[in-house]
């Protein structure tokens, strides 16, 4: 299977489709397992590694999953496939970067990663659109059964499942919600939200990860502690309390923006518009930052009901598909992956100087603005 069988499309966890999804770009949840009578990937030698790579990678392949799936030797990779995994979220920047024998298996339709030889010797995980974390819990609980039913894991009966990162001990698990906060951002109370998460023991992370900002205004919340508690637990009130409380501040922000500030609004989202219609060269943070504000129009129009005049053009350029389910966020969710640099050179065929990437960026987002092909 090639990587351009992926990349010219989004995939599945980026459909717009599941609960909340105008705020709630996609539901993960990660399991981090080591197998037993082996060094941590910190402390094992490159022979160790390569034992538990081929190890997890026929077990990996073997299990039935319901869906296809491939493997990529990361060690041996190009640059270039590897910054297009980490901007497709199906591994971590870490798992890009690291030394040594390391790899990944991916389903065909990319709701789960394999990452063999990351911090740990296995981290599992599977991304489903919109908030759907009880459905991610069944399926990673599912394929960590079968996993375990072909290799022991470094398990503790005091304290659970032993992992690389004393914050993972315990369940292993990580849930991790990514979400899109433009008007608490214009509002001033992002702050206040992200100070609120510290006391709440939750992590905020930008758009790929730990490590890296929150262009476009995306955020990835995660939970920071497992030791002691159930994954049901965290499950449970991450789905039904922790995600509802945050995109009903969002929401909020977006009605009083509405309410006391629509002229900031319509501003920001005509600028935007204008631009995104009309630029010859956009850089890859200008386009997450431009996208955002157009998926913002969006969202007031379809969960608040409410249209100004610039939300009123930036409908119109989705025409009939706003009256047909979620196509016009998928458009946007669409461009704000395809136009990530790794994407538009692997869809191009080489690799692009970073004036050759912005031209093509630009034109790309034109000709999907405009309805052309």
């Amino acid at each position: 299977m090639k990587l351009t069988d992926l990349s010219g499309d989004i995939s599945e966890w980026l459909s717009g489709a599941g609960p909340m999804s105008d705020v709630v770009l996609s539901s993960r949840i990660r399991l981090a397992r080591n197998v037993a009578g082996h060094n941590f990937v910190s402390r094992s030698s490159s022979t160790e590694k390569t034992q538990v790579l081929e190890t997890l990678k026929e077990v990996l392949l073997s299990i039935e999953l319901g869906d296809e799936r491939f493997y990529i030797g990361i060690d041996q990779a190009s640059d270039l496939t590897r910054n297009f995994l980490v901007e497709r979220h199906l591994i971590s920047r870490h798992h890009a970067l690291a030394k040594g024998p390391r790899g990944a298996v991916i389903a065909r339709h990319e709701f789960f990663t394999g990452m063999i030889n990351e911090e740990d010797h296995l981290r599992m995980q599977v991304l489903k659109s919109g908030c759907q974390l009880s459905r991610c819990a069944e399926l990673i609980n599912r394929i960590d059964d079968l996993v375990e039913q072909k290799v022991e894991y470094a398990f503790s009966c005091r304290y659970g499942y032993l992992t690389a990162c004393p914050t993972n001990v315990g369940s292993g698990i990580r849930i991790s919600v990514m979400l899109h906060l433009p008007a608490l951002k214009m509002t001033g109370h992002l702050e206040k939200f992200l100070n609120a998460t510290k006391d709440m023991n939750l992590a905020v992370r930008g758009l790929f990860g730990e490590g890296t900002e929150a262009a476009g205004d995306l955020y990835q919340v995660s939970n920071q502690v497992t030791l002691g508690i159930s994954e049901e637990n965290l499950v449970r009130d991450f789905e039904a309390k922790v995600i509802p409380e945050i995109v009903e501040y969002e929401n909020a922000a977006r009605q009083k923006l509405l309410s006391d500030q629509p002229e900031v609004l319509d501003d920001k989202i005509s600028r935007a518009t204008a631009l995104l219609q009309n630029a010859h060269l956009i850089s890859s943070q200008e386009a997450l930052f431009l996208l955002s504000h157009l998926r913002l129009g969006i969202g007031i129009h379809r969960t608040l009901g409410v249209t100004t005049p610039a939300i009123d053009r930036v409908c119109a350029l989705f025409g009939d598909d706003l009256h047909r389910g979620n196509a016009s966020i998928v458009t946007i969710n669409r461009l704000l992956m395809l136009t990530l640099p790794a994407h538009l050179q692997l869809n191009h065929g080489q690799v692009l100087e970073t004036t050759q990437r912005d031209a093509l960026r630009a034109k790309l987002i034109r000709a999907a603005l405009s309805g052309s092909s």
